[in-house]
């Protein structure tokens, strides 16, 4: 069992940064590819962005190439989100996943954190 939980969301302007994060617990975190999804109001639930377990590959929704960067240290068993040149359409609940697996995949995650908002005003 995987415990995933989210911090950092909040309320940003357009154009501004936040970063999220999400720590994991119960597992070795090392073995799995972790994920950020999103969704918005009215919504379904999307993929942001992935990572290895080694750190060294990334993969990204074509909405956030560029501007949200992902990353990972697995001493501290901790997942990272940078969202720069946030925008309205950014403004959803983002969630931390877990899979135990070596590919990059957007989908089927076993493992969920219970989500942290970051509101984009205009």
């Amino acid at each position: 069992q995987v415990q995933l939980v989210e911090s950092g969301g909040g309320l940003v302007q357009a154009g501004g940064s936040l970063s999220v994060s999400c720590a994991a617990s119960g597992r070795t975190f090392s073995n799995y590819v972790m994920a950020w999804f999103r969704q918005a109001p009215g919504k379904e639930r999307e993929f942001v962005a992935a990572i290895h377990w080694t750190g060294q590959s990334t993969r990204y929704a074509d909405a956030v190439t560029g501007r949200f960067t992902i990353s990972r240290d697995n001493a501290k068993n901790t997942v990272y989100l940078q969202l720069n040149s946030l925008k309205p359409d950014d403004t959803a609940v983002y969630f931390c996943a877990a899979k135990q697996t070596s590919v990059l995949s957007t989908t089927a995650y076993k493992y969920w954190g219970q989500g942290t908002q970051v509101t984009v005003s205009s």
